[in-house]
């Protein structure tokens, strides 16, 4: 598990944040929750994904998908989930979610205060 945590860290750029679970459902369910659309879409609603496909998927360990807000600016990331069996049968679930690379060209580009005269007034 020290070995995965590292990885797992070493992975989440300024961009992203990761969260732990543990949980006592079997690796082998997990993985059905993550991977089979029919399982995922109770939890993650299709219209959330940007693409219906996984982007990569290693079997029974890690899974990615592009994922979009569904109001403007339709911001896009993605979400890498891991798994792993813990030491009490159950599995060790790791959430990386990310912003894209577009997604944050976009909002370098777009100020919270670009001091134009109507938002100085304001300030």
């Amino acid at each position: 598990m020290n070995d995965m945590k590292a990885k797992v860290q070493a992975k989440v750029p300024e961009s992203g944040f990761e969260q732990r679970y543990e949980l006592d459902a079997s690796p082998e369910k997990v993985w059905r929750a993550l991977s089979i659309a029919e399982f995922r879409e109770k939890w993650l609603p299709r219209e959330a994904l940007a693409e219906p496909q996984s982007l990569s998927e290693t079997p029974g360990e890690e899974i990615r998908y592009k994922l979009r807000d569904d109001t403007p600016p339709h911001l896009e990331s993605t979400v890498t989930f891991t798994i792993a069996p813990n030491g009490s049968g159950g599995t060790s679930l790791r959430i990386v979610h990310e912003l894209t690379g577009a997604t944050l060209e976009r909002l370098a580009k777009t100020v919270a205060n670009g001091n134009s005269p109507t938002l100085m007034l304001a300030a």
